[in-house]
Order: structure tokens, then C-alpha cells, then sequence
């Protein structure tokens, strides 16, 4: 959904539905999906600069936290 939207069809709901996932939690992913794309894009296109009490996931906490 991220990199190539286009490219999805009914055959991935089908899929998701088959794994469980409900409708409604297909459309709830879909829209934090589109949102933090979103959100992320225009961070970006505005230089915005990460907090600096943000760490990357599955980074290191630095010391004193």
C-alpha cells in the first residue's frame, strides 16, 4: 500500500480476509496506513527534523533514559 497503492486490487482484501482480518480492521489499517504516509511525506517535503527524545525503533535508548 505504501510504495505501489496501484497495484492492489480485491484479491488483497481477499487475502486479508482469509488471514481474519475483519473489514472494519481493513479500513481502520488503511487509514493509519494513509495517514502516517501521509503525515511522513509532509515531515519531509518541509525539512522537518525528528525530535531529539525520538529514537529509531529497535535502536539503542541513549544514556540517562
Amino acid at each position: 500500500m505504501t510504495l505501489t497503492p496501484s497495484e492492489l486490487d480485491a484479491a488483497d482484501l481477499d487475502r486479508l480476509r482469509r488471514l481474519g482480518f475483519s473489514d472494519r480492521a481493513i479500513h481502520d489499517a488503511t487509514q493509519v496506513v494513509g495517514y502516517f504516509n501521509y503525515i511522513t511525506r509532509v515531515a519531509e517535503g518541509l525539512g522537518v527534523e525528528p525530535e531529539d527524545f525520538i529514537h529509531p525503533w529497535g535502536g539503542a535508548l541513549s544514556k540517562g533514559r
